[in-house]
């Protein structure tokens, strides 16, 4: 098969021929049709992410595919089915604290490396090696548009973290680092699952004002300053009271702007932490002790999804309780994979979505 390998952080992806993987008990293979190039992938591929990837190492963070082999524990998937491909592999051999792999990006721990290097390879190849859990069945309509459908990968990390936070319908959402790839993309799924209002902070006041325009009444744009108290003050006072927030600002973020804006949420509010402040050095987050315990803050961390997410998202684009219309798709074949690289960062706004067709033409 053709796949394109990362043969050293810092050097472009290169295309070549690979050996076709073969499946072992408990694993499938699947035909990738279509597979999302993150904004940040170049930050990864040149070493600036510091993520835990062992060249020469073939990317990718799951995907659309079409399965071509399926072992004899598969007992719902068959030959030709379209399914999506879960990246998020969690051990077998510990079912309280199991190690996790993000399969072909990134790893927890030691056990997370050592699974890492069994399930070494991800979706920017013709063909793709995963374990049969992480495999699910798509409905027929996707079969129009399954480059479209690859989002599914985009939404269904904030979708853990709205899952971690106990979202109810009805309630006020806060979404920090909502101007960006994956913070729009909370946004629009908080409001599909039933958010009563979303307060959408941010810097770019053009993205602001598309968000609003896109979900009209239901969301609370806030322009920040910089300024912590200033903007701490802001998002209060855009729509309170605020039940929940959501924090999935990037590596390069200040503390200071997860901290405004955590420090937001109501009395019994819920704090869901999935960015990557201080992941890159500085300070980290310091959130005032007292403030947490007198206003019986819940605070969590969430690294990805629990696998059962995958059901529901899919339930929720079948059901066009969240319309994937709006998205700009951009494809690119197998041999422009670092066409698509250069793309995405460029275009890692809302909704916009960079993706790979290796299994194309």
């Amino acid at each position: 098969m053709r796949a394109a390998v990362l043969t050293e952080f810092g050097a472009p992806l290169t295309v070549r021929e690979v050996p076709d993987p073969e499946a072992g008990g408990g694993e499938v293979v699947v035909q990738v049709l279509a597979a999302c190039v993150p904004p940040y992938a170049a930050e990864v591929f040149s070493g600036q992410r510091k993520y835990p990837l062992q060249p020469p190492v073939i990317p990718g963070i799951g995907g659309i595919g079409r399965v071509v082999h399926a072992g004899p524990d598969a007992t719902r998937l068959g030959v030709g089915d379209l399914v999506w491909c879960d990246c998020t592999v969690r051990a077998r051999d510990d079912a309280l604290t199991p190690d996790i792999t993000l399969q072909g990006w990134s790893s927890r721990g030691d056990g997370g490396a050592r699974l890492a290097r069994y399930l070494h390879d991800g979706a920017f190849a013709e063909l793709m090696r995963l374990p049969t859990e992480n495999v699910y069945r798509l409905p027929h309509e996707a079969e129009d548009d399954v480059a479209r459908w690859s989002s599914l990968g985009v939404y269904a990390i904030p979708y853990g973290g709205l899952l971690a936070g106990t979202l109810q319908a009805g309630e006020t959402l806060l979404v920090s680092g909502a101007t960006g790839n994956l913070g729009s993309a909370a946004v629009a799924l908080a409001l599909a699952m039933g958010a009563g209002q979303v307060i959408t902070p941010g810097r770019n006041r053009a993205v602001l004002d598309l968000l609003a325009d896109r979900f009209p009444r239901r969301v609370r744009p806030v322009e920040l300053t910089g300024d912590e108290a200033t903007d701490l003050a802001a998002m209060s006072a855009a729509g309170g009271p605020i039940d929940m927030v959501l924090d999935l600002l990037p590596p390069s973020a200040p503390s200071t702007a997860t901290r405004a804006a955590a420090m937001t949420v109501r009395e019994n509010g819920r704090v869901v932490l999935m960015g990557g402040v201080g992941m890159l050095g500085g300070p980290d987050l310091a959130l005032p002790y007292p403030w947490i315990m007198r206003n019986s803050v819940t605070v969590r961390g969430q690294w990805m999804y629990p696998r059962p997410a995958n059901v529901g998202m899919i339930r929720l684009l079948a059901s066009h309780a969240l319309d994937l219309g709006p998205e700009r798709v951009r494809t690119f074949p197998l041999d422009a994979v670092n066409d698509a690289i250069g793309y995405a960062a460029a275009h890692g706004g809302p909704f916009d979505r960079t993706v790979l067709t290796p299994s194309a033409g």
